[in-house]
């Protein structure tokens, strides 16, 4: 894998990355919950799916919510005509209806969600796409879901921890790192230097100190 590896998300990969994994399958009805209408129960594994966001608060009383986008930009969520959304164990499909922007936040409509009372229950839920419905990555690159528990080792070989989740600024993207100490390491080529999946450790140019 070469050097140089850069942070991307969504449409965005990080930098390197193996094929990526087929499309859900076994799509079950609905049941009666009201906050499923018109939406399938499906039976999916986490690998096949690309985690993009979460569904933040119910906006309004009409089936609105508010999204947390993790791509670059953020309206890059709504590239799919339909997402998946997953909350406690559990994965529905949803096509969005209709998006919009309050307050500097992405809200849509979600079909089947109709009111406030069924919004809200959807608050917290991670918000997926297939990754066989993402474009092809060049090589090199790698989506942020993939680095989610690598080890990271520095460049003088010491082990700076894990890779526990990734945070937006105005400037770049950061890599939060857990070990003895929390690392908060820019996703940038010049920081990430080396990525391997299968080994699942990620290689930084980064002080332990």
């Amino acid at each position: 894998m070469q050097a140089g590896s850069r942070s991307r998300e969504g449409q965005s990969p990080i930098r390197e990355g193996q094929a990526p994994a087929g499309e859900p399958s076994n799509v079950a009805p609905a049941d009666e919950d009201p906050a499923d209408a018109g939406v399938d129960d499906l039976d999916v594994g986490k690998d096949s799916l690309l985690e993009l966001g979460q569904v933040g608060a119910a906006y309004g009383v009409r089936g609105w919510v508010k999204l947390s986008s993790f791509t670059d930009p953020p309206e890059r969520l709504f590239e799919h005509g339909s997402v998946y959304l997953g909350l406690h164990g559990r994965w529905s499909r949803y096509e969005v209806e209709a998006r919009g922007r309050s307050g500097g936040r992405l809200t849509a409509k979600l079909a089947g969600v109709n009111d406030r009372d069924q919004a809200q229950r959807l608050t917290g839920a991670s918000i997926c796409v297939a990754r066989a419905a993402l474009p092809e990555r060049q090589a090199g690159d790698f989506y942020r879901a993939d680095l989610i528990g690598c080890e990271v080792v520095n460049q003088d070989g010491h082990i700076l921890g894990v890779v526990q989740h990734f945070v937006e600024t105005p400037a770049h993207t950061l890599m939060v790192v857990r070990g003895t100490r929390e690392y908060w390491v820019p996703a940038l080529p010049k920081h990430l230097r080396r990525v391997d999946l299968q080994a699942r450790r990620v290689r930084v140019n980064w002080d332990a100190d």
